[in-house]
């Protein structure tokens, strides 16, 4: 739309000039009839006019590339702006109740219940991050268990491990592990938490397993 506005202006401007410059422009000269043009005058007036017409539509036509140049670049900024606004932080629990996860007799994914931002790339369903730019990441947990069990959690890409973080069988009293990690993305690209096998994982209101995860910035 604003290209459109330019253009028209400089049409107008351009057409106005036209006119202008299409006026005769020989010399003139007094005789008993009055006054006269010259003899070639007004030929030579028609040849600069259609000169100067010339130069003004080429003038014109580079301006409009130009400016939609400067659009198609206005609009990779912003779609650069908007995806760099990736964010996430989610908790285990979604109520009052106290919640053990596990044990399962096979590594399972977390799901994580509450989920506390989301700027759309975390799936709550599913407990999966999919990156939507690619990128350095930032991500990092918490885990907490009753002790009589072992808790073990790793941080997941794409199937294969990152860093992990274990409690192991210590009696009967509350631990909590945390750990992090930047990490290359490609769009695409999937970051999960994951409970070891024959492991559980503890949390109440208090939030105390938790899994959060950002862009640092684009490559």
């Amino acid at each position: 739309m604003k290209i459109s506005v330019v253009v028209l202006t400089c049409f107008f401007f351009y057409a106005c000039v036209s006119e202008t410059t299409a006026q005769p422009t020989g010399e003139v000269g007094d005789t008993d009839d009055g006054i006269i043009q010259k003899p070639g005058g007004q030929d030579c007036g028609a040849a600069e006019g259609q000169k100067t017409n010339e130069q003004l539509y080429v003038i014109l036509r580079e301006l409009e590339t130009k400016l939609r140049d400067t659009q198609t670049e206005m609009e990779v900024l912003k779609s650069q702006v908007q995806g760099n606004k990736v964010a996430f932080g989610a908790s285990i629990s979604a109520g009052e109740n106290r919640e053990n996860i596990g044990p399962f007799n096979t590594h399972t994914t977390v799901i994580y219940k509450k989920v506390y931002f989301n700027t759309g790339s975390f799936n709550r369903g599913t407990g999966i991050f999919t990156a939507p730019v690619k990128g350095a990441y930032y991500f990092s947990f918490s885990g907490h268990n009753l002790s009589s069990k072992a808790m073990g959690l790793q941080l997941m890409k794409n199937g294969q491990q990152m860093v992990t973080v274990v409690n192991h069988v210590a009696g009967n009293r509350h631990e909590t592990a945390t750990n992090g990690m930047t990490l290359q993305l490609e769009v695409g690209d999937h970051v999960y938490m994951r409970l070891y096998e024959n492991t559980w994982i503890f949390d109440n209101s208090n939030d105390h397993s938790t899994f959060i995860g950002y862009l640092l910035f684009p490559l």
